[in-house]
């Protein structure tokens, strides 16, 4: 069984050196890529002295710098032969063994890919109130991959495990998608019969943004990349992803106050709404910044719903880039 593991990376040396140690431990990865987007920091010097000790460990530069693109040219230059593709993320805490559950996972569930439920940790400052609301429905409408719970066969989740075979032959992740290519590539995967697993046992912990800006643009890009999903395959919105849209409308709506009050009430129930639960997610979640849990949950509604709406209505004719393509006909990318 041949496992190549996959690390994107962009200025990730705060993290980088201990997740790498602790991936070397672990003997069932056959190969361990950093793809590298041009890091200014130290992360290649990194790579480059833990290499030189363990052969399994490469870097490769990955000069379209977005994540998708980088797994794909990993999987291109050293899949052949491959088993099973393991998507590593440079900002995340992962449990020792965490191949070995992942491929453990797929064997016991006769799953075809495995993704895992996050766990998200705050440090400090707006980073816990972040953390409160991702942890709780408010800030993720129930999504099965944010909350620890039961094993189950899913349509979407943290990308973790998959079959090198299948992603070659899908063409690999999408390359005109900066984000929500997981997402899009797992409508191509249950499209084709494939079946999607969630463990638990293989639960990482993420952090979040830092500051309440970093959020607003990561969350509009969140959006943006769902709208290019569903218009590009046709598929149906849930409800909990409705909701945003329904929000940023609402928000939209708030300068025609001015003609008449009652313009402004669905932002107004919605806002108090947030806060109101807000503040119980942070009590639970011990107080502090997390009693802000709330705002932080505005931020990620509005920004989400704004992105949705934006690439939706804007955007002309959506050309897919799958950049496996060479791949799949033997032409290794450079």
């Amino acid at each position: 069984m041949s496992v190549l593991a996959v690390i994107p990376c962009l200025n990730e040396a705060d993290h980088l050196e201990a997740l790498l140690r602790q991936m070397l431990r672990d003997t069932t990865i056959t190969r361990l890529v950093v793809a590298d987007g041009g890091s200014t920091d130290a992360s290649p010097a990194i790579v480059e002295r833990l290499a030189a000790s363990d052969p399994r460990l490469v870097l490769l530069a990955n000069p379209d710098r977005i994540q998708s693109a980088g797994v794909n040219r990993a999987v291109a230059r050293y899949g052949e032969g491959m088993d099973w593709l393991v998507r590593i993320d440079a900002h995340c805490l992962y449990p020792d063994g965490y191949v070995g559950i992942l491929l453990a996972s797929a064997a016991a569930n006769g799953a075809d890919a495995v993704v895992v439920p996050m766990a998200t940790e705050g440090e400090r400052g707006w980073q816990k109130a972040i953390a409160a609301a991702q942890n709780s429905v408010l800030g993720t409408g129930g999504s099965p991959h944010r909350h620890l719970g039961s094993g189950r066969f899913v349509d979407h989740g943290h990308h973790a495990l998959m079959r090198v075979s299948a992603f070659r032959e899908l063409g690999g992740y999408c390359e005109t998608m900066p984000c929500n290519e997981d997402a899009e590539l797992d409508v191509r995967q249950t499209g084709r019969g494939l079946r999607i697993w969630l463990e638990p046992a293989a639960a990482l912990t993420y952090f979040p943004r830092r500051s309440l800006g970093a959020l607003w643009r990561q969350y509009w890009r969140y959006g943006a990349g769902r709208a290019r999903t569903v218009k590009r395959h046709g598929i149906a919105m849930k409800p909990r992803q409705l909701a945003p849209v329904a929000i940023a409308l609402a928000v939209a709506a708030l300068p025609l106050a001015l003609v008449h009050w009652i313009f402004a009430v669905p932002a107004a129930v919605w806002a108090s709404a947030c806060l109101g639960v807000g503040l119980l997610v942070g009590m639970r979640a011990g107080a502090g910044m997390a009693l802000l849990s709330g705002v932080a949950a505005m931020v990620m509604h509005a920004s989400w719903g704004g992105g949705f709406l934006r690439e939706w209505l804007g955007r002309g004719t959506d050309v897919p880039r799958y950049g496996l393509a060479s791949a799949i006909t033997g032409q290794t990318r450079a």
